[in-house]
């Protein structure tokens, strides 16, 4: 699934922050761009040797029909297997499309709708929702990803039973499921809200959800493979999955299916593409209404989508830019199995693709160049962008954001450490991130109060207020949905940036510095007693900071299992974690006691001032949860 199976770059370096931001690239280079399904074909070949990915499942569709469908490359190299139309893919989050159908055919029957409360419908499910009173848990909530709670935690992502009902894998680990905002205010992913909705569909159904999705979707699809298990025809027809370095995975067994488990072929796909370009259409059946697929595309709930924001997450689909040209998508990745399904509903067409391995940079060029190949035989989009002037909009305040909704799968979530830069000139808003350093990004008024962004040309940008944080600004059109953000001091932004900069230059000083002060230490050059204890003391909470940081490490390389339970790996990085913090009060400590030991001032100010930085960053790390970090909880 998308970001369900992703471990951040925490396990490597608990303060590691990740400012990278993958998008589409916006265009082909001319050398790539392709003008026949020929040239594709070979461009998405050369695609798959040059990442070294065994094998991609490729559809494109149009109304009347398949453009082309086929497997390339290795669906198992040991085997010498070969992929092809009906070689079976594991397509990860796109399986949330069907959560969203399932819901929608029930309300088109009358047994539920959007609005109802998850809490009077299930009742047996449990989440904790601190404004249930007044603002509760709806159905559209969530599907929309706007329930507040953070996304499945490390213990639920590991956790592989193929027995397991869907009752029991909501069961299993409920301590996720608590809003962190008013639902229907912000959007985050959430795994565990499709899969609530699933559930949902059962009590109404009198069905697993899995009986449900067959019966009403893949067999009036014509779909005789899909399926959400480990099959007799995933084990005849399933890609092998394959981590970087060509190591097969093993299949795993989601307690959580109806959020990513699908097995789906690229025949399969086209099926499921065409349904959506034909407006809820199967051989002339409307298997799904024309205004249920278009909810399914319209964000509703959150505050910027209340204003008229139409951009970002739907109910199992989002809005995705390219060229002007906005495509509405889901994407999945369980394990090293990732895939794309996406679609342009005014101009009829769409495609998917599916590919065996890890590397995210192989699906990403792979789709960019079918989105190339298929804007180029297009009209170009409408990009008629006029400015209301500034005076019936609000402005946002000139200053610096950060985000607000921030997706939670593991243990803990360590803000951004860089913010992004908002002003004002006459009409025109710009949009920096970072600061002061990144790609500017402008934006003009449009109506009802919306911002134009120049570079899409799209209307993706609002002002709204936030029950909680006042003014806040929220913007769509990224890659999972919207992004929303509520001012920051300048000068936390910058003083953090300060404190770790400051902070890793005396690491590193001290760390030089050691084996000089050892050897002076030897030849008697340096007293013992204070003048080494003030050296060594403000070392120790890094040691303690590094085995946290080494034992998460080994903890993510073994399959993440021995993390996501107590065991001798994750209980060393609770007390290594614990250990840091207090080793950080100590040196502090420390160093007052030796402030009139006569120690030269060149040593103990160095010193004091790096027992300081440790103690600013363990309260900070106590702050958002890092101390006594509990990887199973």
């Amino acid at each position: 699934m998308k970001q369900f199976i992703t471990f951040h770059s925490y396990c490597i370096v608990l303060l590691a922050i990740a400012f990278t931001s993958v998008t589409y690239g916006q265009s082909v280079t001319e050398k790539q761009a392709p003008k026949t399904i020929e040239q594709l074909r070979t461009a998405i070949l050369q695609v798959l040797q040059e990442t070294g990915t065994p094998a991609a499942g490729i559809a494109m569709v149009k109304k009347e029909g398949p453009v082309w469908v086929e497997g390339l490359g290795m669906a198992d190299i040991a085997k010498g297997t070969k992929a092809d139309q009906e070689t079976m893919f594991r397509i990860g989050s796109t399986s949330k499309i069907f959560a969203a159908l399932a819901i929608l055919k029930l309300q088109e029957q009358g047994k539920l709708s959007l609005k109802d409360k998850v809490r009077d419908l299930v009742p047996e499910i449990e989440f904790n929702n601190p404004w249930e009173t007044t603002n509760p848990v709806l159905v559209e909530h969530l599907l929309e990803h706007t329930t507040g709670w953070d996304d499945i935690h490390l213990a639920e992502l590991i956790h592989n039973d193929p027995n397991i009902s869907l009752k029991e894998g909501l069961d299993f680990h409920p301590h996720s499921r608590t809003s962190k905002w008013i639902p229907g205010t912000r959007m985050a992913y959430v795994n565990s809200g499709p899969a609530v909705a699933a559930y949902i569909v059962e009590k109404i159904s009198g069905r697993t959800y899995e009986d449900y999705i067959e019966k009403n979707f893949f067999s009036p699809m014509g779909m005789e493979t899909m399926t959400y298990f480990l099959s007799e025809d995933y084990k005849q027809q399933g890609a092998t999955l394959y981590k970087e370095g060509g190591y097969p995975q093993k299949y795993w067994h989601l307690i959580t299916r109806p959020s990513g488990a699908i097995n789906a072929s690229p025949k399969d796909m086209a099926k499921l593409l065409q349904l959506f370009i034909n407006r809820g259409k199967v051989n002339d059946k409307q298997l799904i209404s024309d205004g249920s697929v278009k909810r399914m595309e319209t964000p509703s709930t959150t505050s910027g989508a209340k204003a008229g924001l139409k951009y970002g997450y739907g109910l199992g689909l989002y809005t995705s830019d390219y060229n002007g040209y906005t495509y509405y998508k889901h994407g999945g990745s369980i394990g090293a199995g990732k895939s794309d399904f996406s679609y342009l509903p005014e101009y009829g067409v769409g495609y998917s693709v599916q590919t065996n391995s890890d590397n995210v940079a192989a699906i990403r060029k792979i789709g960019a160049l079918i989105r190339e190949y298929q804007t180029s035989q297009l009209p170009k989009p409408a990009t008629a962008i006029t400015s209301s002037g500034s005076g019936a909009f609000t402005k946002p305040v000139d200053g610096y954001y950060q985000q607000i909704n921030p997706i939670k799968q593991l243990p803990f979530k360590l803000p951004p450490l860089l913010a992004e830069r908002i002003w004002s000139e006459g009409d025109t808003i710009y949009n920096q991130f970072p600061a002061h350093v990144g790609q500017i990004v402008k934006f003009v008024p449009a109506e009802k109060g919306l911002y134009h962004n120049l570079h899409t040309g799209r209307p993706d940008f609002v002002v709204v207020n936030d029950p909680l944080e006042g003014e806040i600004l929220e913007l769509a059109g990224t890659e999972s949905g919207t992004v929303t953000l509520g001012s920051v001091p300048g000068v936390l932004v910058f003083g953090r940036i300060t404190v770790l900069i400051l902070w890793i230059i005396f690491i590193i000083r001290a760390g030089v510095l050691l084996p000089f002060w050892a050897y002076r230490y030897w030849k008697g050059k340096i007293p013992g007693g204070a003048n080494v204890l003030i050296r060594i003391w403000p070392l120790l909470p890094v040691v303690f900071l590094a085995i946290a940081a080494v034992f998460l490490g080994f903890g993510a390389m073994e399959g993440k299992v021995l993390l996501a339970k107590p065991s001798f790996i994750s209980i060393i990085v609770m007390l290594a974690t614990i250990a840091f913090f207090a080793s950080a009060v100590l040196t502090v400590v420390m160093a007052i006691i030796y402030r009139n030991k006569g120690i030269r001032r060149s040593v103990y100010l160095p010193a004091t001032l790096l027992s300081v930085l440790h103690l600013l960053v363990a309260f900070y790390l106590l702050w958002y949860g890092v101390i006594g970090l509990r990887t199973w909880a």
